[in-house]
């Protein structure tokens, strides 16, 4: 009896033991996750600028798509950086597809104006027999600073979108793969001054986008002795109370000046006679 009771004490002793090794079990690291800590290849794209796939510094993509579909994606790139992106193209297998197809890989900035490539192949057509189409563009240097109307490569957000520009209609929807890496050399030491200063990134509020310039804090405004005149929920209400007290003091004064003296007349008119009076003489004295 007394080794059984023995038995008994032993096998709850262990229970806690038990519990503390079950959740460092299920804390192993996911087989993903990859040993030098670069991270996962995303395995989606976004459909238009509003949804794509925000891909961190050194994330690839990996992508399983449609022939005909829009593939989009988002990187961020600070000043000094000269971004490339690198594309490859896996086409449906040669027996499936009816003729040439011709991809196209465009970049876009935070504004969602298209940037200009200074080298690479932005255009690939693939006959028949082609099994793999590579494109690339390399961006301009992104620049501190630049005017609103040129169109310069800023910090911010950037846009990667690739589709086909042409391909037979019975090849629209074949199966495909699209494997992206973006690189980029240089920093923010390789900036060169503009002479001006660029206060915020161009980050969209909305939809993705990853950058890595950290955005400007809000400059304060400066106050003067009229700034609350014009500011506060109910000041519209004073301006109008006093317009239009202003308004009818300026027109009482307007009356007053301009009408003429009750009971006078112009000079010019000659004196009316008073009420009552009489003149002499009748029409029988007149000859």
């Amino acid at each position: 009896m007394r080794t059984k009771i023995r038995g008994a004490l032993a096998a709850l002793t262990l229970l806690p033991a038990l519990a503390l090794g079950a959740p460092a079990a299920s804390a192993a690291p996911s087989p993903s996750a990859s040993a030098s800590g670069t991270p996962a290849p995303a395995t989606k794209a976004g459909t238009s600028f509003l949804t794509a796939v925000n891909l961190s510094p050194g994330q690839d993509a990996n992508v399983a798509a449609s022939t005909g579909d829009y593939l989009y994606w988002a990187f961020g790139a600070s000043e000094g950086q000269t971004p490339t992106v690198n594309l490859t193209v896996s086409l449906a297998p040669a027996t499936d597809r009816h003729g040439p197809q011709t991809w196209t890989v465009e970049v876009f900035d935070g504004l969602r104006r298209r940037q200009a490539c200074t080298a690479g192949t932005q255009n690939a057509t693939g006959d028949q027999n082609t099994t793999t189409l590579a494109l690339d563009c390399t961006l301009r240097e992104v620049r501190t600073w630049a005017e609103p109307w040129s169109g310069d490569p800023l910090p911010g957000t950037y846009y990667v979108r690739l589709s086909v520009t042409d391909a037979p209609q019975p090849d629209l929807g074949l199966a495909a793969n699209a494997q992206l890496h973006v690189s980029s050399k240089g920093n923010a030491d390789n900036a060169q001054p503009e002479g001006g200063e660029l206060k915020a990134p161009l980050v969209p509020p909305v939809g993705g986008g990853a950058s890595t310039a950290k955005a400007a804090a809000p400059v304060a405004q400066k106050e003067h002795w009229y700034t609350g005149w014009f500011s506060g929920w109910n000041s519209r209400w004073y301006w109008t109370i006093g317009g239009g007290f202003l308004a009818a003091l300026a027109g009482v004064l307007g009356y007053n000046l301009t009408r003429h003296p009750r009971g006078r007349r112009p000079g010019h008119y000659g004196a009316v006679p008073p009420q009552g009076s009489h003149q002499h003489g009748s029409y029988a004295d007149r000859p």
